[in-house]
């Protein structure tokens, strides 16, 4: 870090630093208290494309918001922490939920009925490829949502973390601009 950038932060104090923190980790234990509390409504007839479609169409519209909520931040690379804590999250919590959803229409989906507990845990191991091995997907429908995720992941670890801190860079750098 550039001695600029130091006492930028520096600057910046403390107490931010804490609140960006706070923030962040806020958001983060929304999204899974609102994954543990919200009602899931039991609908055979909703496809897993409809799921996943509606799913991802969210997780774009967080994340473009994010983004764009970085460009204009007065501390963008602190407002990057934060849209990293809430679009991973979110992104965990979505597939969860599409893999909850598949197992209550579905049992068959997985190895056995899943719980929201184990849908997100069956989540985390996917997106951290660890794999334990413990829950595994038996149908075709949910072997394709998991490859779709498997997929996204990559996405999400390399293309989401530099649109986000790029962003965070790009409006350091407008900011420093002798015009800007």
């Amino acid at each position: 870090m550039a001695s600029s950038e130091l006492s930028d932060w520096t600057e910046f104090g403390r107490s931010n630093l804490v609140l960006t923190a706070l923030r962040a980790l806020g958001t983060a234990a929304i999204f899974v208290a609102l994954y543990y509390l919200v009602p899931m409504d039991h609908r055979h007839h909703e496809s897993v494309a409809i799921r996943l479609g509606a799913a991802s169409a969210l997780f774009v519209a967080v994340l473009a918001g994010e983004i764009r909520g970085i460009s204009k931040h007065d501390q963008p690379q602190l407002r990057s922490a934060v849209a990293m804590a809430t679009v991973i999250p979110l992104f965990l919590v979505l597939f969860a939920w599409i893999y909850l959803t598949m197992s209550v229409s579905s049992p068959a989906s997985f190895g056995g009925s899943l719980s929201r507990t184990s849908a997100l845990y069956f989540t985390v191991t996917v997106f951290s490829t660890v794999g334990f091995g413990d829950i595994t997907a038996k149908t075709d429908p949910a072997r394709l949502v998991v490859t779709f995720q498997m997929l996204t992941d990559l996405a999400v670890i390399a293309l989401v973390v530099r649109l986000i801190f790029g962003a965070a860079t790009r409006a350091v750098a407008r900011k420093r601009a002798p015009d800007g």
